[in-house]
């Protein structure tokens, strides 16, 4: 149902009423008994989809700091996984099985857990 602003000639109070786009408009205000007319307001309307915010049509300045702002994340991630490769291959310790030939790799053993016992 539409929601209609109405205001009162007589007391100038101005109010909203839902009514059905059949009903008959008001001719009294309900405070006062005065003569009241409707008033035009914008249609509320909704905004779908894309587009809408500033973050959907960027300007050449933004669009160029997103763009250097994802190199330095890419540079960053390529960083990391680097190290973490070079960590994991120092730790690794290569096999080779006489009776196959095959390599095998196995973890290094952790600091501190040697195989020197004390008596």
């Amino acid at each position: 149902m539409p929601t209609y602003e109405y205001e009162c000639g007589k007391c100038r109070r101005v109010f909203e009423i839902r009514q059905r786009i059949s009903d008959p408009p008001l001719q009294t205000c309900e405070a006062c008994g005065g003569e009241v007319h409707r008033l035009l307001s914008p249609a509320p309307f909704i905004l779908k989809g894309g587009g809408w915010y500033v973050t959907d049509y960027p300007s050449d300045s933004r669009k160029k700091a997103l763009e250097s702002e994802t190199k330095t994340e890419t540079k960053t991630e390529q960083k990391t996984e680097t190290k973490a490769e070079k960590k994991t291959d120092s730790k690794a310790e290569k096999k080779t099985d006489s009776t196959s030939g095959a390599t095998t790799t196995a973890p290094a053993p952790a600091p501190g857990s040697g195989s020197t016992k004390s008596d």
